[in-house]
């Protein structure tokens, strides 16, 4: 089954992170990469900043577009991947050796992907 890996961090915990110590744990993370290439259905991307991100949203008069991603969310989607698994709990033990997750504010939120559209028929 495949499931996709959204990266999310808080930037203003990122922003304290000595460059030496994020240097070190991004060397980890492409070597998290190569170890794990074997379930990678798709790498996904790194996104720009948060500063970059724009949002349209539902409003009863029409969509509306705003600046950022969630105006009151402290964490944001740093970047995403897609995997392909037996089921959740490799999902999961994959993502528990995720090197980012050793600085603070980081997350990985694991949501499986729809391979069977005929469920909305």
């Amino acid at each position: 089954m495949k499931y996709v890996l959204m990266y999310t961090s808080r930037p203003d915990l990122a922003a304290n992170t000595d460059s030496e110590a994020a240097q070190a744990i991004y060397k980890r993370v492409y070597e998290w990469f190569g170890e794990n290439a074997g379930v990678m259905a798709d790498s996904g991307a790194e996104l720009l900043g948060v500063e970059t991100a724009t949002t349209v949203k539902h409003d009863p008069a029409g969509a509306v577009v705003v600046d950022g991603p969630f105006n009151e969310a402290k964490e944001v989607i740093g970047g995403f991947s897609v995997i392909d698994v037996a089921d959740m709990d490799a999902a999961i033990a994959i993502v528990k050796t995720w090197p980012m997750l050793d600085l603070p504010g980081v997350a990985v939120e694991i949501r499986p992907m729809v391979e069977d559209y005929s469920q909305f028929e």
